[in-house]
């Protein structure tokens, strides 16, 4: 801290410095940090990079809780590199290391299931007739689940981009299509397991209406003979 962001207070850099803050230390397996969020009696946790940032006299900083909000972190940059105070800008991007939150939240969620608890898991999927196959979404994302796979449709040329089932929800790629206004491939399915009544009975109304739908498009498409 002292040698980087105390160094650019020190000599008023006028830069943008972004702070990734994962809760963990990544290099050594997830261990908690001065940063991290958990409650434990060994260790003093829970001290914001934040405060630590203002510490050393840096004025302009801000605090992001939620990266997969791209549009924010966005808008977040372009507030920074505008901005005509002196000295640098400090950006602290926050959210907890998805595997490390994996490795938390699954065995929590299966003994729900497990008891009979009704849970919703959020999955993301490409829609591969909409889907172009200029594959932007990967190449701006980074995420491990994008993927390609082969398209049926033998107008396209290029493989459509996929989304496997290592999906783990977080939405980065739908955040990143916004946000770069790419292409309205994606979309959000949430699976319920143990589901109640109501559950069911919203899902036949959905199904009709959307076989009503499919049908009516049906007969509106020309056909040769």
């Amino acid at each position: 801290m002292t040698s980087s962001i105390g160094n650019a207070v020190y000599n008023k850099h006028d830069g943008v410095i972004i702070v990734i803050d994962n809760f963990y230390s990544s290099a050594t397996g997830g261990q908690d940090i001065l940063s991290s969020r958990a409650d434990t009696e060994s260790r003093s946790t829970q001290h914001p990079i934040k405060k630590a940032v203002e510490g050393v006299g840096a004025t302009w900083v801000r605090q992001i809780d939620n990266t997969y909000d791209v549009g924010k972190m966005r808008d977040t940059l372009k507030e920074a590199l505008a901005n005509n105070e002196p000295g640098p800008k400090v950006i602290v991007a926050s959210s907890e290391c998805m595997l490390n939150k994996q490795r938390r939240v699954k065995p929590l969620f299966n003994k729900a299931v497990k008891d009979g608890q009704r849970k919703v898991r959020e999955r993301f999927g490409v829609d591969e007739d909409v889907c172009t196959g200029d594959h932007a979404c990967i190449r701006l994302s980074g995420c491990p689940s994008l993927s390609v796979k082969h398209s049926a449709d033998p107008l396209k040329d290029d493989p459509v981009a996929a989304i496997d089932n290592s999906c783990v929800g977080c939405g980065n790629c739908g955040e990143v299509s916004e946000a770069a206004v790419l292409c309205p491939s994606f979309y959000r399915a949430d699976i319920i397991y143990n589901p109640t009544g109501f559950d069911r009975f919203m899902a036949r109304v959905r199904g009709a209406v959307i076989g009503f739908l499919q049908s009516r498009r049906a007969r509106r498409r020309v056909s040769f003979a």
